[in-house]
């Protein structure tokens, strides 16, 4: 099944008209016609079963034949991930978590970041991609940039989670994790949260935890933190 993507599509609609770069793509490359079929999600949980009653690379319009919803995770996976120097490392890391699954995440600046100015324009278009891809009905919520001092002044329900290097007394995340409970993760920078910041996150009542024996790269640890929640709500 391919699966395409439109937010604005709701239950109530009963039909609709793809934008012209996606009408492009319908009509010229995958060559669709009147008649076909055209499965679409808004993102929300929504699988419609559309049939194409206009064929035009401006504007493909097709009408809604059934829907169905997708009930959400009885938990929620937010992880706060310091930007890698390097972007593609990042986008990796969005595209690999909403394959897994995930449901929020936030940019979060560091004293230790090298990158400290991010446009999150391109991140949207990963999401997107890596939930058509993936056959996803749910699109993770994305949120702007924002300093690790600003990022603990949130309030969070659930579990809290801070993975860092240091050698002080930490638990392992995958036995600290709780089924079907809402969980943050903070996840730092290559060069790790600074002390200061561990401290902080402490006195806000995150716990220290880490993610196995070796020294992970700051995407490779969100993946497997990401993995880490999933996993342990699949029992």
């Amino acid at each position: 099944m391919q699966l395409f993507y439109n937010p604005s599509i709701n239950e109530t609609a009963t039909s609709f008209v793809f934008d012209k770069e996606e009408s492009k793509h319908i009509v010229k490359v995958l060559r669709k016609k009147e008649g076909d079929i055209l499965f679409v999600t808004n993102g929300l949980g929504f699988l419609f079963t559309t049939e194409i009653t206009l064929a035009s690379d401006n504007k493909c319009t097709v009408k809604i034949n059934t829907f169905e919803r997708q009930e959400p995770p009885k938990y929620r996976l937010h992880l706060a991930v310091a930007p890698t120097k390097m972007n593609e490392r990042y986008e990796w890391f969005l595209e690999k978590a909403t394959e897994i699954g995930i449901q929020e995440i936030t940019p979060i600046i560091c004293e230790h970041s090298e990158r400290k100015v991010i446009k999150t324009d391109r991140f949207q278009k990963i999401l997107e991609s890596a939930m058509k891809q993936s056959l996803h009905y749910y699109l993770p919520k994305l949120n702007e940039p924002v300093s690790f001092k600003e990022f603990l002044k949130k309030e969070f329900s659930g579990q809290k989670f801070i993975a860092h290097c240091e050698e002080t007394d930490k638990k392992s995340l995958k036995n600290e994790l709780q089924s079907q409970k809402d969980v943050v993760i903070l996840i730092g920078p290559e060069g790790d949260f600074s002390v200061k910041e561990i401290q902080s996150a402490l006195e806000h009542h995150f716990i220290p935890v880490s993610l196995g024996q070796t020294r992970l790269r700051t995407e490779t640890a969100a993946v497997v933190a990401c993995h880490s929640v999933v996993f342990k709500n699949e029992d």
